[in-house]
């Protein structure tokens, strides 16, 4: 693959994207620059990104055939119906499982440089230059970003995978799970998940139930990091009661500039704070924009309004970046991976310097997982 002539001066390492879904329902390639989505390889070279946590997200089984062109069947390969897909909270351990393991798949099928050959969309075989690599610990992805490669790091949105025995989660740990936020923004067997909501608070309901409780224990007893975006305000102090690592909201955004439930307020931030824990500004636009519109010729000086308030209330060295591309509706400025240039301009404008944009671009990512995974 061709490198751009230019490299960004600022790397990136993102806290989060959907890419992996839309992989799957749209059948685009990773590795051939498009205009579908906001993140391939091509356009993450342009904007510098190095790499970020890969979600596995189960989506609704009952809303999935309406929203999509590809069918359940060629994603499970197999009949849908021959498992229940879902129940009144939302999909099934077993239907979240076989969907989970077609998006792991997914993230497999596109690692290179590790001895395991694989065919692209196209039929080619992958060459030398296109590398994507798992991270599974600190000091490897230190190693990965300072050699040029493109690193993943496997994150579950949502445990409906996980079964409250935790045979899943031992399993998808060998596999390179790292990363696992408890719930999306729906309830499950661990907890509840804030609805989306403006101009309101996150503190919606209850919070981690016993399994919830036994699972942030088993994490941290593994080494997985414990994602708090999309968890209630009682989940929230529930995780903070419970694990023995440093507090992370992979994708969350400040609630005093843009009241979001799905955004952190002061009194979680200061919980952030005390844990040495870190905060990965969101990229969405309705979780910026103070009156929560859907209107993306947002400035980027909003995002920048954010990363001013978040490094006020945490520290410069607990703040970066989850973008969640893939996932979310974009600003004008920032509409896809080869555009976050952008984004360290408008900061670079408010004074942060080359060493200040580091920590922000991905350095800080690499301390908290080396408090949370050990090095």
């Amino acid at each position: 693959m061709t490198e751009p002539e230019t490299t960004p001066h600022i790397p990136v390492f993102d806290g989060h994207n959907d890419t992996l879904l839309s992989l799957l329902t749209t059948g685009r390639d990773f590795f051939r620059e498009g205009d579908i989505g906001h993140l391939d390889l091509p356009r993450a070279r342009k904007g510098g990104m190095v790499g970020g946590f890969f979600a596995v997200f189960v989506p609704d089984p009952k809303e999935f055939s309406a929203r999509n062109k590809v069918s359940l069947e060629e994603i499970l390969g197999g009949d849908p119906d021959d498992i229940i897909l879902a129940n009144d909270d939302g999909p099934t351990l077993a239907f979240a499982q076989q969907f989970a393991m077609a998006e792991v798949a997914a993230l497999l099928r596109l690692r290179v440089g590790n001895g395991t050959p694989y065919r692209r969309n196209d039929g080619a075989m992958a060459d030398d230059g296109d590398t994507v690599t798992i991270a599974t610990s600190a000091r490897s992805l230190q190693e990965q970003i300072e050699k040029g490669e493109f690193s993943a790091i496997l994150h579950f949105e949502g445990a409906e995978m996980i079964d409250t025995n935790f045979s899943a989660l031992e399993t998808f740990y060998e596999v390179g799970l790292r990363s696992i936020g408890i719930v999306w923004s729906r309830s499950n067997a661990f907890g509840h998940g804030v609805p989306f909501g403006h101009g309101a608070s996150p503190d919606t309901g209850p919070g981690l139930t016993s399994a919830g409780k036994a699972l942030v224990k088993a994490c941290n007893d593994l080494g997985v990091m414990i994602d708090v975006s999309h968890l209630n305000e009682a989940g929230f102090w529930d995780v903070v009661d419970t694990t023995t690592k440093p507090i992370v909201a992979s994708h969350s955004n400040a609630h005093a500039i843009c009241p979001s439930t799905r955004n952190l307020t002061d009194k979680q931030l200061a919980a952030i704070r005390d844990s040495d824990g870190l905060v990965g500004l969101n990229f969405n636009v309705p979780f910026l924009r103070p009156d929560g519109e859907r209107h993306s010729d947002m400035p980027l000086e909003v995002m920048a309004d954010h990363i001013d308030y978040l490094v006020d209330k945490v520290g410069l060295e607990r703040v970066a970046l989850g973008s969640d591309f893939d996932g979310a509706l974009m600003p004008d400025d920032l509409a896809d991976a080869s555009m976050l240039p952008n984004l360290m301009e408008a900061l670079r404008a408010r004074g942060y310097d080359d060493d200040a944009l580091r920590k922000i671009g991905y350095q800080n990512w690499i301390r908290v997982l080396e408090l949370t995974w050990g090095t």
